[in-house]
């Protein structure tokens, strides 16, 4: 995995942030750690930056690649715990995996990040973005991350960034795949699976099973009893299981079309409730949340000529999230229609792409709340135009969105990248973004529908050195957001008592990221560093969840036919709340990993996470897991 970055004009940081870049930024450029892991070359293709496959050495943009190996040895259960260990990604979630998740990209908000897996777009009608909970790590491949907007490209929710997750595809020949792991808090996995081409036919098949009695997510300690009168002494486990199938078939040298299928069902348990402000306390009975995804999607892809090649695509996905027993069910339902045409002369490369989108919500009623049914659409049309040429690349988008409820909103970005020598290339953007409210909150209890949409403009600058082993960069970013949506308790005009969404805020995104990596032999060293200022204009008050440092740094040791790791995972203090009233300590965790080939066709990983036992919360109340280890075999035959 490796990152081009990019910096931006825009108000300057604090003197202070200022200040504590400075330092790192030469500790970066003249020591070379590094973000990635293994760093691909430089002629990897990658498709999320333009929505068209380009060198990586081409783009104008900030993108990180995880490949399936980095996935494997990383030990992770959960897509957003691989993604936080990658610059300017922080997360948040209220207890273990299978609970509530959020992605923070570049401290934007969850929903400003556009989400697609094997190219279905994921996202929520009812809280907005991606239910990160609910997507299987162990049918992921590869993953692709752009940061910053790229709302030209692909139309509503692109603010804050994209990220493209990938399933396995097949390849010449067959190989079959099994594995199993164990791990502290019952932790049990297993999963198994066969890839292979024969002749025009590709094809992928896997299917895994994942379950954890898991941990006391709500802890009792005197805060807990006194202040807010609960606490939950029970476990809250998980149980996962995925399965999907990818199928190609190239029906001429030109011609080639594509089908997948993904589905995915975690149920996780959250914390019931004992009352102690009542005598005997009150017991609440256990609840339990169950996220289902499912994903299709059908591509045709032609090459007419050497300068004429199209692409068509359908895609579905459902995304449902239900509680039980305290009943509660919401259901999102997204149709995707795509026809790109791609007309390449020479250096010049012209884009021209038609889209639909279609989503629908449907929340069951309950003893307090209404049936709530409506649907939606979006049209759109975009234009693309890159040129890459010697030292010089350059992309320019322009994308018109048609909303069936909000009319017309035209978004634009512009990137240009000069390569100084061979080894210093300079990059700068801006562009536009938006995001439409969603459903649940326009027409729910606590919807407004005169919400409006959230509305961006962002500009970067940037520096990438790479060297033989030494890579460095650094980027600087400003971003406003008008009309940011959030609740507001003293909001009136809506059903419930308890106040409603609003779109009256604005904020700013701003920082620096600091990354690199250096290869000293048989050992890597890799880090990024974070200091960013996402704040709320109207109050001033930083938002939510989100540090104003955080960093990770790692090293890599290949030693007697074994990869010994060590990581360590950094962040500053927080707040749980937008008045900032209540904080969110800070907190240092360091990670170990081991992994070998024991045979040819015989692989283990190894890892301890949380090597200290650091006492830490991503949310108020909800602890994180301390100490925990793993274990893990995989069999893949050569």
């Amino acid at each position: 995995m490796i990152s081009h970055v990019c910096f931006s004009r825009g108000r300057a940081p604090a003197r202070r942030f200022r200040h504590a870049c400075l330092p790192l930024a030469l500790a970066t450029a003249f020591g070379g750690l590094a973000h990635a892991q293994e760093a691909p070359t430089l002629g990897e293709t990658v498709v999320t930056a333009n929505r068209t496959p380009q060198a990586l050495s081409d783009l104008v943009g900030d993108v990180s690649i995880v490949d399936r190996q980095t996935i494997e040895r990383s030990g992770a259960t959960g897509v957003a715990d691989v993604l936080s260990r990658l610059p300017g990604i922080e997360i948040s979630r209220s207890g273990g995996l299978g609970n509530a998740t959020s992605l923070f990209i570049r401290g934007a908000e969850t929903r400003f990040t556009a989400v697609y897996l094997d190219g279905v777009r994921i996202d929520s009608q009812s809280t907005g973005g991606a239910g990160w909970e609910g997507i299987p790590l162990s049918q992921i491949d590869r993953i692709e991350v752009l940061r910053g907007p790229a709302a030209a490209v692909y139309g509503s929710d692109a603010i804050g960034g994209v990220i493209q997750l990938f399933t396995r595809r097949g390849e010449e020949g067959v190989a079959p795949y099994a594995g199993i792991g164990f791990g502290s808090n019952g932790l049990r996995k297993i999963e198994g699976g066969v890839s292979g081409k024969s002749g025009l036919f590709d094809y992928s098949f896997g299917v895994a099973h994942e379950e954890s009695k898991g941990y006391n997510v709500q802890p009792a300690d005197k805060r807990n009893v006194v202040k807010d009168g609960y606490t939950s002494p029970d476990r809250d486990g998980y149980t996962s299981t995925s399965g999907n199938v990818k199928l190609g078939f190239q029906i001429s040298p030109d011609q080639r079309i594509d089908a997948t299928l993904l589905t995915s069902e975690i149920k996780a348990g959250y914390d019931a409730a004992v009352s102690y402000r009542t005598r005997p306390p009150i017991l609440f009975r256990d609840d339990e949340s169950t996220n289902t995804l499912r994903t299709a999607g059908l591509t045709w892809s032609a090459k007419w000529n050497d300068v004429y090649s199209t692409r068509v695509q359908v895609t579905d996905s459902q995304s449902v999230y239900k509680t039980q027993p305290s009943f509660y069910r919401t259901e999102t339902n997204l149709r995707g229609y795509l026809f790109q045409n791609e007309f390449r002369f020479g250096p010049h490369l012209v884009t021209a792409t038609l889209e639909r989108r279609e989503d629908a919500l449907e929340n069951a009623p309950t003893t307090t709340s209404k049936l709530l049914s409506r649907d939606r659409s979006q049209d759109a049309i975009s234009l693309g135009y890159g040129f890459v040429q010697g030292p010089h690349s350059l992309q320019l988008h322009v994308r018109h969105d048609k909303d069936s409820e909000f009319g017309g909103k035209t978004t634009g970005s512009a990137a240009y990248g000069y390569a100084i020598t061979p080894s210093l290339r300079f990059t700068a953007s801006a562009g536009t973004a938006f995001r439409v409210p969603t459903l649940y909150q326009r027409f729910s209890e606590y919807g407004l529908a005169t919400l409006k949409p959230e509305s961006s403009r962002n500009v970067e600058l940037g520096l990438q050195y790479t060297e033989g082993a030494t890579q460095a960069g650094i980027v600087v970013y400003s971003s406003r957001v008008r009309n940011l949506i959030g609740f507001d308790g003293t909001a009136k005009g809506c059903a419930s008592s308890f106040g409603c969404y609003s779109s009256t805020a604005r904020a700013r995104y701003q920082g620096v990221t600091l990354s690199g990596s250096q290869r000293f032999g048989d050992v890597t060293l890799r880090s990024s560093f974070d200091f960013q200022d996402p704040r709320d204009l109207a109050t001033h008050n930083l938002l939510a969840r989100r540090a104003q440092r955080h960093a990770t740094l790692g090293a890599d040791w290949r030693i007697a036919g074994w990869t010994l790791g060590a990581e360590v995972q950094t962040s500053s203090r927080r707040y749980d709340d937008a008045a900032n009233s209540v904080k969110l300590g800070g907190y240092t965790v360091l990670n170990l990993s081991a992994s070998t080939q024991i045979t040819r066709d015989l692989n283990l990983v190894a890892r301890v996470d949380n090597v200290g036992n650091k006492d830490y919360q991503y949310a108020r109340l909800y602890a994180n897991a301390g100490r925990t280890a793993y274990v893990g075999l995989k069999w893949t035959p050569h």
